[in-house]
């Protein structure tokens, strides 16, 4: 593990909350993740004694690793545990597990955003070293995902701009065939987007945030689907090529 910001799941469900950490742990190896549900007779429902063990250990753990960290020179700054819940008694659960242990609340937030979504979009973000704020941030605009999404497919939205320049940055772009038989899916849309936050481009893809694996994963791209890949900034020529090429690779998958 090297993310600095952990996500800790919380559901009424111990399948809910396993499945969805298994998903985003997928798309961020790099993340510790847990999951915690069910409440304390195994039935459905959330367990404050269970939510704070939890929060104990992963706190333990990013302590031990920071420790690590330090011992190599690394920064451990900004570090801390990100907190989903599903429903509104399990937000509930984890803000009276903050209330009893004030502690927590340094390093520990909750964020407000779809389970599901918010889990992914926070865990893509942690994976590519961003502080606690960024990846709080991060969760909470999963929800605003579809509007952007279904704004970048408008006909307002205005035709593909060519090379050039725009507002004094550099600007480029390309067209690119999907390949691979199962289209942009959750994890070439997780390396898709991990690459793009790497560059030093401001990125779309068919209109939409190609740093947002949420957006991308909305795009419903399936094999043969044309993509246009735009960028601008000083390295957007790089980074229109690099989106390009990772795309017609096929992620692996052709």
């Amino acid at each position: 593990m090297t993310a600095r910001v952990a996500l800790v799941l919380v559901s009424h469900s111990a399948e809910l909350a396993r499945g969805t950490a298994e998903l985003a742990e997928q798309m961020a190896p790099d993340v510790l993740i847990r999951g915690v549900g069910g409440g304390p007779g195994g039935g459905l429902g959330t367990s404050l004694d269970a939510v704070q063990k939890v929060l104990g250990d992963v706190l333990t753990t990013l302590a031990d690793s920071a420790a690590r960290d330090i011992g190599t020179g690394g920064s451990t700054d900004g570090g801390g545990v990100v907190v989903l819940g599903d429903l509104g008694s399990s937000v509930l659960t984890v803000e009276a597990a903050l209330e009893l242990d004030e502690s927590l609340t340094e390093h520990v937030v909750l964020a407000r955003a779809p389970f599901v979504e918010g889990a992914v979009a926070a865990a893509v973000t942690a994976h590519g070293g961003a502080d606690l704020t960024t990846v709080l941030e991060s969760a909470n605009a999963s929800v605003r995902m579809f509007a952007a999404v279904e704004a970048a497919r408008s006909p307002e939205a205005g035709g593909p701009p060519s090379d050039g320049e725009v507002g004094g940055e550099t600007e480029t772009s390309r067209t690119v065939i999907v390949r691979n038989p199962l289209g942009l899916h959750a994890r070439p849309a997780a390396l898709v987007s991990r690459k793009v936050a790497e560059l030093g481009a401001t990125v779309t893809i068919d209109g939409v945030d190609a740093s947002s694996v949420l957006q991308l994963m909305a795009l419903g791209a399936t094999q043969g689907r044309e993509l246009r890949v735009e960028a601008t900034g000083q390295r957007a020529a790089e980074a229109v090529n690099t989106v390009v090429e990772m795309i017609h690779a096929g992620f692996g998958e052709v």
